[in-house]
């Protein structure tokens, strides 16, 4: 299997996911949009990852638009794709869906809560880490996956092969850290989980966090 990854800033990368393609043995490619402008075909694609970044769904640039053109693509030929914060958004933007302020900004740690028992071996409630203040109106035709205290719309299961995340479940020890020091002015700035870069980093990552990744992954891919 092909995965094509698309990263939009360079703190933020696949983590776990690419833990898992290696684990699995399929071939992992990484595409940089932001700074490139090159996206793979949907022809090329077996399964599609959109990372988080930044950047918005709504704003009006030109990749932004290419990415939802594929994903229109791959919507259309049954193809798993994976989207994470930014990610999930574009899903939900290219299925015609509005994109906007979520009720509260969340940067840090704090439980997510199982909404659906349609992705087996999915615990109830998980620590996740969030990093955004926007958020997507779930598809009419997806289910509710996960939901938080302060936002309802976490996470939606469309069909049985795309899901999208507005919280991180990808990131590693690593990774954390790397969220952490190169966009610490983030959590400080109105965040309603109220926690230091230091603080996120000290919280560290959950095991159970890449297990449940693998899950999603297996199922969408099976």
């Amino acid at each position: 299997m092909r995965i094509n990854v698309l990263q939009h800033t360079p703190n933020e990368g696949p983590g776990a996911i690419q833990a898992w393609a290696d684990e699995r043995g399929h071939e992992f490619y990484v595409y940089h949009p932001y700074q490139f402008g090159s996206l793979p075909t949907a022809e090329e694609t077996d399964l599609l990852v959109v990372l988080g970044g930044p950047m918005s769904p709504n704003d009006d640039l030109p990749w932004i638009k290419q990415e939802r053109m594929l994903i229109k693509q791959l919507l259309a030929q049954h193809k798993p794709i994976f989207g994470a914060c930014y990610g999930a958004q574009q899903i939900a933007k290219t299925l015609g869906y509005q994109i906007g302020k979520a009720p509260h900004k969340e940067v840090g740690w704090a439980p997510v809560y199982r909404q659906s028992t349609a992705v087996p071996g999915i615990p109830e409630k998980l620590d996740a880490l969030h990093w955004h203040e926007e958020m997507f109106e779930v598809p009419d035709e997806a289910q509710l996956l996960f939901s938080s205290d302060l936002v309802k719309n976490q996470g939606f299961l469309l069909g049985d092969n795309v899901i999208g995340l507005q919280f991180h479940f990808e990131p590693l020890a690593d990774n954390v850290r790397e969220m952490a020091v190169n966009d610490d002015q983030y959590p400080l700035e109105h965040n309603d989980l109220h926690q230091t870069p230091q603080e996120i980093i000290d919280h560290g990552v959950p095991a159970e966090n890449k297990r449940v990744m693998f899950s999603l992954l297996d199922f969408i891919t099976k």
